[in-house]
Formats: structure tokens, sequence, C-alpha cells
């Protein structure tokens, strides 16, 4: 749970501060912490998992990807605004919004997953 309310208070934090700079009608701020969050789930996955160099232990690995990134992420947002955004007649932000959120997030997951594979290269040295 406290991972879950940390997690949250991230989402809530990027979300305006993008909202504060950026305007539009386009969700911005949960595109940035959708893509943020599947590149941080990406690196966990990878640096504290079997092959990884950094233990963080199964009760490390649930707090983290479950609890904060979890609490972070926010798909079910994301498919709230789409289907708003759908209703309300705007088809070309709601294509964009899937489309960016899709190709993004999994670029976000392979990256994560590229720079942890680079760090427990470099921490086996």
């Amino acid at each position: 749970m406290a991972g879950g309310g940390i997690g949250s208070a991230a989402r809530l934090a990027v979300a305006e501060v993008i909202a504060a700079r950026y305007s539009g009608g386009f969700p911005l701020g949960t595109l940035a912490a959708n893509v943020s969050g599947c590149l941080l789930i990406g690196f966990l996955a990878t640096i504290g998992g079997a092959d990884g160099r950094a233990l963080i232990g199964h009760h490390g690995r649930h707090f983290f990807m479950i609890g904060v990134l979890g609490g972070y992420t926010t798909f079910s947002t994301f498919s709230l605004q789409t289907l708003h955004l759908t209703q309300s007649g705007q088809w070309l932000h709601a294509g964009l919004n899937i489309a960016l959120s899709i190709t993004l997030c999994l670029t976000g997951v392979w990256l994560g997953q590229v720079l942890a594979h680079a760090v427990n290269h470099w921490l086996m040295r």
C-alpha cells in the first residue's frame, strides 16, 4: 500500500508539472507517466531479475514493481481519457494517444532493459 501511495503521488506530480507547462487538450501528463513508468519497470525487472546484478529481493521487486509503479502508471486513466476524446469527436487526439502510448511505452520497457543490461555488464567488471 505504501508503494502505491508513493507511486500515485509521483504520478500526480508529473501530471501537474506537465499540465502547467503544456495545454491543448492532449493528455501529455498521462503519456509521460506511462512511458516513464514502462521504462522503469523494464529496468527494474531486468536489473532485479535472476540474471541481474542488483539483488533487490522478492519483497523489493513487489514493492517497486507492483506498489510504486502500479500506483504511478495510469493505463486506466489513459483508457478513460481516450474514450472521452472519442466521445467528444477528437478522433485524431484519440488515435495519437493510442499510437504514442503503445509505441513509446513498449520502447520505454525495451530501453529500460537495455540500460539494465549495460549496468549489469558494468557491475560485472
